[in-house]
């Protein structure tokens, strides 16, 4: 799995080959069976991972026992606990695979390692940043402005290959709405077409 990882490095950074073999001598691979954790609430993240293959959601847990999906990864992707990694905090978030999947991780000292070796590397990680904080502005956006049936219909043209992967009720509850609610909506837009 480490191949799709190296694919998806040379599409974004220049790297000579000391500095591919470098990133490779850290990378440990992870394989998560289908509902298997990569993160429990109440742990401490310690890494930067990768999705070569798979699907995972990050979510919490309300005092009722109500699952809150805060989001979806699938390849290419990379998941964690950002604030829990960054503050060495334990995390308030689970961290689980949709399907069987397979990872590249990083310890977070390795990681600030190659951003500091590699600066081709450090460039892929703002870049990476950048685009993370901007998806999360418009998160924020469409969840605050936007009508159920426009989320919806927002998330499956953002992510079209993820109602097919994702089951109904984890994508209602990233949405915010209950499973019935968003049933309804995807009758509705059914009828539309």
């Amino acid at each position: 799995m480490y191949e799709v990882f190296q694919h998806y490095i040379e599409q974004q950074a220049t790297l000579s080959p000391s500095e591919s073999d470098r990133i490779r001598s850290v990378a440990v691979i992870k394989k998560l069976r289908k509902k298997q954790y990569l993160l429990q609430e109440g742990d401490v993240w310690k890494y930067n991972a990768f999705i070569a293959k798979g699907c995972l959601r990050t979510y919490s847990i309300d005092e009722k026992g109500n699952e809150h999906v805060i989001g979806f990864g699938t390849e290419s992707w990379w998941m964690g606990d950002r604030e829990s990694l960054l503050s060495g905090a334990p995390s308030r978030y689970n961290i689980d695979a949709i399907e069987d999947s397979e990872l590249v991780l990083f310890t977070k000292a390795n990681f600030d390692l190659l951003t500091a070796e590699i600066p081709a590397f450090n460039e892929m990680v703002n870049a990476i940043l950048q685009r993370s904080f901007i998806a999360s502005q418009n998160r924020i956006n469409a969840t605050l402005s936007l009508t159920a049936e426009e989320k919806y219909l927002n998330f499956i043209q953002k992510y079209p290959g993820f109602a097919t992967r994702i089951p109904q009720a984890m994508i209602a509850s990233f949405l915010g709405m209950t499973p019935e609610t968003l049933s309804r909506i995807r009758t509705q837009t059914l009828k539309k077409k």
